[in-house]
């Protein structure tokens, strides 16, 4: 499964495996950096283009993405939308279902609380991949999203209850 944390100037990817047990392999990540295009349509593009052909050499059979949180600049909430527009219809050319996911959702699945920082992200991605070395923040963001949505996955399969049921009302 691919998780995909989208951004205008740079786009985190992580591609991990998770086998019947449901043991988590990390199998590939990084980041987009688009911020050097000429225009914000070929940042777009290069998005679309990118995760594709990632989309492609992988073939990931479900994707995780995060959710647009509410910015306090709205020409930035607005780029982060279109560069998550982009991103999603890079995935559904390549015919995966999306599961999307707030950035509490994440932080929760991996840390333990919804509040947590970034570099406990970074940190809890590391361990449960078992990676070396410091992870580029936008693509350790990605890892975490494809965790958490093996993760949900697994909770779901196990209770029988869709995830639209979880919350109190």
């Amino acid at each position: 499964m691919i998780g995909i944390d989208p951004g205008s100037q740079r786009t985190g990817f992580g591609i991990i495996d998770v086998d019947a047990v449901g043991k988590l392999t990390h199998v590939h990540h990084g980041a987009l950096a688009v911020a050097g295009e000429d225009t914000f349509p070929l940042r777009l593009k290069r998005i679309f283009d990118e995760l594709t052909l990632i989309i492609g050499d992988h073939q990931p059979a479900e994707c995780g993405i995060e959710r647009v949180f509410m910015a306090r600049n709205p020409d930035s909430a607005l780029k982060l939308g279109q560069a998550r527009g982009a991103a999603i219809c890079a995935v559904a050319a390549r015919g995966l279902a999306v599961h999307e996911y707030a950035p509490t959702e994440i932080k929760q699945a991996v840390v333990g609380s919804g509040r947590g920082d970034k570099t406990q992200v970074q940190h809890m991605v590391g361990i449960l991949l078992g990676l070396k070395g410091p992870l580029q923040p936008d693509a350790a963001d990605a890892l975490a999203i494809a965790v958490t949505h093996a993760h949900t996955r697994a909770s779901l399969a196990r209770v029988g209850i869709p995830r639209t049921a979880w919350r109190r009302r």
